[in-house]
């Protein structure tokens, strides 16, 4: 079967802005050739299935030339591979795109290109600065500020000063000196507004704020590097008022995520919302036990229970898919009453049409073992983890109430990326790390391995069994006062607001 290209603008950095159909054409990819510039975190939304190739550098930290990225995409498809061709931004906007469809039509490949949000308007959006505005500018000019090797920048300043739009220069932070230069000779004034935006659309997102004449002293002094845009025009004196991204209760915080891949979207998608840097690092993987007899056997009888407990999602999806197993749907449940941990919980309940009867108010395993203890006159049902915390049938022994504790999934520790998070860890790089349950501090842990230095973050934990098993291990912690994402991410930003 023919293979195919497909060019995918990736946005400028936030994976926010990647685009639907961009998301839908990456999740189908069979290889992934990405640039440098494509972040961190839309590499995560790569499916891991995936084989990736980085054309941004190899070891000597040097971009791949571009007649080598069009062979390996060649290659690729030629051999039948769906391939993906993610380039930062947009891959048609001064990105290469062109020339490198024209390559795969000589090569008679098929493909596709799915466009991308420019840095030009996204990074100016992200700094407060609209590219037009009608009492500013009425035109938008975005020019290259990068010149094919050896020679010089090929701009017609005048023409552009006489246009009076908003000029936007993508990869020009080198050549800076030489675009205000030309800008003021051609007769532009020194005292119109001007400005950079670095890293736009990220949380390490830095302004320069300036005037034409001083833009390339001011940027000098900010050191401001690449990736930066360089932004001349009016509407530049709006950023100041305007920049609500950097803002944001927690812009330029860095935080780990260690929740398990499959549960971490929340959790990011809400530090990215705050303006966080939210890396994730999923050192922990739950897996249903199946077969498992024991539940089974558990759910045939469960007529002769009055109540069935869950304390996590990674249960009910356990419990559910074991019912459907056994030809069996909510009808089985009639008449038993329904526990969760907390409302994370009931609301995997709840995707399958169940309502839980009970939510302790304190979200953790002893309370609702005193909650149940103090509610229940029959038989319970526990379907939890391998390793569960035993404060939640101790409870219930205590109350003389007759249960049995079945294991339907196990937590797996995976090192993804180790060495990396460890010395970023040992750096400190990271402001906060997010403990969910004492098994992603576990996870952390094996996945680092011994030794490092844990006091250069604050551990952000959802509850005191979690912050106890931090704490075991020198890390100093902070507890939600409630067991809730929502609670931890605010944890966070009350944190900040004391600094």
């Amino acid at each position: 079967m023919p293979g195919k290209v497909t060019l995918v603008g990736a946005g400028p950095g936030d994976p926010g802005l990647l685009t639907l159909r961009g998301l839908e054409v990456l999740s189908q990819a069979e290889v992934v050739v990405y640039d440098r510039l494509v972040s961190p975190a839309v590499l995560a939304l790569i499916p891991p299935t995936a084989r990736r190739i980085d054309v941004g550098k190899n070891a000597g930290r040097h971009p791949v030339p571009q007649h080598e990225i069009n062979k390996i995409l060649l290659q690729e498809a030629q051999a039948g591979r769906n391939v993906v061709r993610l380039k930062g931004g947009d891959p048609f906007v001064f990105g290469r795109g062109g020339e490198e469809l024209e390559e795969l039509a000589a090569g008679d490949v098929a493909f596709s290109e799915v466009p991308g949000v420019t840095s030009a308007i996204a990074a100016a959006a992200y700094g407060g600065i609209p590219a037009t505005h009608r009492d500013y500018a009425s035109s938008l000019h975005i020019i290259t500020g990068h010149a094919r090797e050896g020679a010089l920048l090929e701009i017609d300043f005048e023409a552009l000063v006489r246009a009076k739009g908003t000029l936007i220069f993508l990869m020009g932070v080198t050549a800076l000196p030489q675009i205000t230069a030309g800008l003021l000779a051609a007769g532009m004034n020194p005292a119109t507004p001007a400005a950079m935006v670095e890293n736009g659309t990220l949380p390490t997102q830095r302004r320069c704020v300036a005037t034409l004449g001083t833009l390339a002293e001011r940027a000098a002094e900010m050191k401001i590097g690449s990736p930066s845009i360089i932004i001349v025009g009016g509407v530049c004196a709006l950023g100041s008022r305007l920049c609500w991204f950097e803002a944001q209760p927690l812009h330029g915080r860095r935080v780990l995520v260690t929740r398990p891949k499959d549960r971490a979207g929340t959790l990011l998608s809400k530090f990215r919302a705050m303006g966080a840097e939210a890396v994730e690092f999923p050192c922990i993987e739950t897996q249903p036990i199946h077969p498992c007899p024991a539940m089974e056997q558990a759910l045939g009888r469960i007529s002769h229970c009055e109540w069935l407990v869950f304390t996590s999602g990674a249960g009910v999806e356990a419990f559910w898919t074991c019912l459907r197993a056994m030809g069996q749907d909510a009808r089985a449940l009639s008449g038993i009453k329904l526990a969760a941990i907390g409302p994370a919980t009931a609301k995997s309940l709840e995707a399958h049409g169940l309502t839980a009867d009970l939510v302790p108010e304190t979200y953790d395993a002893a309370h609702l073992g005193e909650a149940l203890a103090a509610t229940a006159s029959g038989k319970i049902l526990l379907l939890r983890a391998e390793d569960a915390s035993q404060a939640l049938p101790a409870a219930l022994e205590k109350a003389g109430i007759l249960y049995e504790d079945i294991p339907v999934y196990r937590t797996v520790y995976h090192h993804p990326d180790s060495p990396s998070i460890r010395e970023k860890l040992e750096a400190g790089y990271f402001d906060y790390v997010t403990f969910t349950s004492a098994s992603t501090v576990k996870g952390l842990l094996s996945a680092i391995g011994p030794g490092p230095d844990l006091t250069h973050f604050t551990g952000l934990c959802i509850g005191p069994q979690t912050a106890a098993e931090a704490e075991k291990h020198g890390i100093t912690v902070k507890t939600a006062p409630q067991a809730t994402i929502d609670a931890l991410v605010n944890l966070a930003v009350k944190m900040d607001e004391k600094v």
